[in-house]
């Protein structure tokens, strides 16, 4: 989808927006998502969190619309359609937000978050509120960090406790440069692959293991094709919260003031939604009893062997930033 097409959609969706039933001094505002209309899609529940948030902060005053499933765009478009103001708001994935602001890949770096309590502490505090506020300059206003989970380790060789499990072992990657470090720096194998190819060549045995989130795992079955399933946690697969400078701009202090808390409020409780998922889906995994479930008890190692990979970025992130998040995960 092109971005005049992105919007075209745009107008098209205010076209429907126009005929619903509303108040008349509402706020309207799009948000736009590139994934499916579920129920547990991370990106419904933070629309449908921050829409609550809104109502209870300012009732009346909000209007929250939704439109999943790329009809405004697919993840650069809509970032595009931020910058715009074309499109009023959107929790996009940390990766593509690191397209235009490249001090945003600090999230992606490997091992960087043991757990999702140093995550939220870090992003829900100054060095997450300044890494957000570095979009002003891109004209949009970053509002909080929502997530869409962790990726973990499986294979069909042994469990991984430690950076040595790693070892020769074949794991296809995205094709990514950074999924690609990580795996070079554990001595391992990086396949790059695309995800069509990934399930045949792991049961064909063309690779010994691959990386994915939990909901993965249980999406695809894949608990019947591979021995271990280890929670490594590698990498933290933060969605900044955004909304268009332009749009924001048109609020008054009082409102823009409630969206942000609002946002905030939203995002804290779609990460404890997806913790509550993640450890479901784990469960039911354990308990269907076709797959060795392991957790990795100290990532320490792991983030000693990420140096370099680390280091590779330091220019992206920023010298001062990079250590600050440095020693930030280790208090």
């Amino acid at each position: 989808m092109k971005l005049k097409s992105l919007m075209l959609s745009g107008a098209a969706a205010l076209t429907m927006l126009a005929s619903a039933p509303a108040q008349a001094d509402a706020v309207k505002l799009r948000m736009g998502s590139a994934t499916a209309d579920a129920e547990t899609d991370v990106y419904k529940i933070a629309y449908r969190e921050l829409s609550k948030a809104l109502e209870d902060m300012a009732p009346g005053q909000f209007e929250v619309s939704f439109f999943p499933n790329r009809q405004l765009g697919d993840e650069k478009e809509m970032v595009q359609g931020l910058q715009l103001g074309v499109l009023d708001l959107a929790a996009i994935t940390n990766s593509v937000v690191a397209n235009t602001a490249p001090q945003f890949v600090v999230n992606d770096l490997p091992f960087l978050y043991a757990n999702q309590q140093i995550a939220a502490k870090i992003l829900d505090g100054d060095l997450g509120d300044e890494l957000l506020a570095s979009l002003d300059e891109k004209g949009i206003v970053g509002l909080a960090f929502c997530e869409a989970g962790y990726r973990h380790m499986l294979n069909n060789i042994q469990p991984v406790n430690s950076p040595e499990d790693v070892i020769d072992a074949k794991y296809r990657v995205m094709q990514s440069p950074i999924f690609i470090g990580m795996f070079e720096s554990l001595k391992g194998n990086p396949v790059p692959m695309a995800w069509g190819d990934t399930i045949t060549a792991f049961q064909q045995g063309a690779i010994d293991g691959l990386e994915v989130p939990a909901w993965v795992v249980a999406g695809a079955n894949l608990d019947e094709v591979a021995k271990y399933m280890s929670l490594t946690r590698h990498v933290y697969s933060a969605a900044p919260l955004m909304m268009s400078k332009a749009s924001f701009n048109k609020l008054s202090t009082e409102q823009q003031d409630v969206l942000r808390k609002a946002a905030k409020q939203a995002c804290a409780v779609q990460r404890e939604r997806g913790a509550e998922q993640e450890a479901e889906i784990v469960e039911n995994l354990r308990a269907g009893g076709k797959i060795e479930i392991n957790e990795v008890a100290d990532a320490g190692p792991f983030r000693d062997a990420m140096q370099p990979v680390y280091e590779q970025y330091r220019d992206k992130i920023g010298s001062d930033r990079l250590d600050a998040w440095l020693n930030a995960v280790k208090d």
